[in-house]
């Protein structure tokens, strides 16, 4: 067999431990693991580095329009080749259905969009926000049928499905056989307390925290849990960010419920003093739910250490802080008034990579357990997410020594703004390596637009408890 790639004296990351040894390559596919190989056309030295699987980000916003009518600032190519810069090659974004458009059409539009510029390979959740568009219940079905074995709803904004209608297409998830990812804050509260702020004029980017009190994902979290278990189908909880919620998946998951969840770098990094900065600037940091607090940050690190909560995943959100994006209401607009969200694909796995192996927090192989494996394994990327013989070869050189210092604007997406500037790191991808290509070398992005392939889900990959 003629070797095209070997990575050799790294420190791999596998399923069966860290293994210090050859990785061969040929065409897409890992060949072996640990074996010495003779020779190859190409050779990484990886002596005194880390190799981990390719990163899979399961939760972003690309090409997208926010229910507030604001354009995403990142096309597929400017988003995926951020990704990449960042170590991922795998991200599952978002085909949001518009109000009257039908479900075959938006994944159509969406697959398209990628087709054109995806760098890396990638996935879509099926976001439903009106089930009243005629054949909905037939597409739906059709689409997981052809792959698309996941589906997002929300239970607040102006996308909001009703509680009935949440039940219904979790049945159909569940008749057809994929998995419902949840946004989970209760609106209600959300709106009594939005309302509360605006009639005190509290109105600064600060305020937005207020705005979505914890309860409000606690009350969620915990219908969404129960919604899981009456009909025993499948659910992620997207975006965790508070102690109580994530004990409220870790109970239902020990009375065999199935739930998964996710957290993100912004709740394990940030807290909510970030909003606090002089005029509309905290108007950078505003995502929901929002930053919370030092007590919720020790408790989802506890939470991914204990396995309560499965994977991180960045919800890459990306608005400029322009009249395009953050300030499109104005340079007076209120919290209310301000697109959220922030930009992560880049920075996902250097913040986790410095945490968690540089700093020792988890260490290595669970590093590559929440941001690579358990994600490829929840979502059913079955080729994804490991170091094994079989696999697409999807693999990053680290370099553990080499120290960042992130700046304003050294992203390689469209916002403008890095909102870790200040922020220095130690541990860095020298290699991304997309089934078999670099794309990524010292810095020097190799991708094409295009490149990227849609990945298929033929079977759902989680379980019901009861079903074998």
């Amino acid at each position: 067999m003629t070797i095209d790639l070997v990575i050799r004296r790294g420190k791999a990351v596998t399923p069966l431990g860290i293994v210090e040894g050859d990785i061969a390559i040929t065409g897409e596919r890992i060949v072996s693991v640990g074996t010495p190989v003779s020779s190859a056309k190409h050779v990484i030295d990886a002596k005194g580095h880390w190799v981990m699987p390719g990163g899979v980000d399961a939760h972003a916003h690309i090409e997208q329009m926010s229910g507030m009518g604001v354009m995403n600032a990142d096309t597929f190519e400017t988003a995926t080749t951020s990704a990449a810069m960042g170590g991922t090659t795998s991200v599952i974004s978002f085909a949001a259905q518009a109000k009257g458009q039908s479900l075959a059409d938006t994944v159509a539009n969406y697959s398209a969009r990628a087709k054109r510029g995806a760098m890396i390979d990638h996935a879509f959740h099926m976001t439903v926000t009106d089930t009243s568009v005629p054949r909905f219940d037939d597409d739906l079905g059709e689409l997981i049928a052809a792959g698309h074995r996941s589906i997002k709803v929300f239970t607040t904004y102006n996308i909001q499905l009703s509680d009935r209608e949440i039940l219904d297409t979790m049945a159909l998830a569940r008749k057809h056989g994929a998995l419902v990812c949840v946004h989970a804050e209760n609106d209600a509260i959300i709106a009594r307390a939005k309302d509360d702020l605006i009639g005190r004029g509290q109105l600064r980017p600060s305020d937005h925290a207020l705005s979505r009190p914890q309860m409000a994902e606690i009350e969620s979290v915990a219908r969404m849990c129960r919604f899981a278990e009456y009909l025993n189908q499948p659910v992620m909880l997207f975006h965790i960010s508070t102690a109580e919620a994530a004990a409220l998946v870790r109970d239902a998951r020990a009375c065999g419920v199935p739930v998964w969840a996710e957290t993100c770098p912004h709740y394990l990094f940030m807290t909510d003093n970030i909003l606090d900065q002089p005029g509309l600037i905290g108007a950078k940091w505003m995502c929901s739910p929002p930053q919370r607090t030092v007590r919720d940050q020790d408790a989802l690190w506890n939470a991914l250490a204990a396995g309560d909560l499965q994977l991180v995943s960045s919800d890459h959100a990306p608005y400029r802080y322009d009249e395009t994006g953050k300030l499109s209401a104005g340079p007076n607009a209120g919290f209310h008034e301000i697109a959220n969200g922030l930009p992560g694909l880049e920075t996902r796995l250097p913040l986790m990579f410095d945490a968690m192996v540089s700093k020792g927090k988890l260490g290595p192989e669970a590093f590559a357990q929440i941001t690579s494996t358990a994600p490829a394994d929840i979502y059913g990327l079955t080729q994804k997410g490991a170091i094994a013989a079989g696999k697409d070869a999807d693999l990053v050189v680290w370099d553990p020594d080499k120290q960042v210092t992130f700046g304003e604007n050294d992203l390689h997406d469209n916002v403008g703004y890095n909102p870790w500037v200040g922020r220095t790191i130690t541990g860095w991808p020298t290699h991304v390596i997309l089934r078999g290509q670099t794309i990524v070398q010292d810095g020097t992005f190799h991708g094409t637009a295009g490149a990227g392939n849609w990945i298929d889900r033929p079977t759902l990959a989680t379980q019901r408890k009861g079903v074998a």
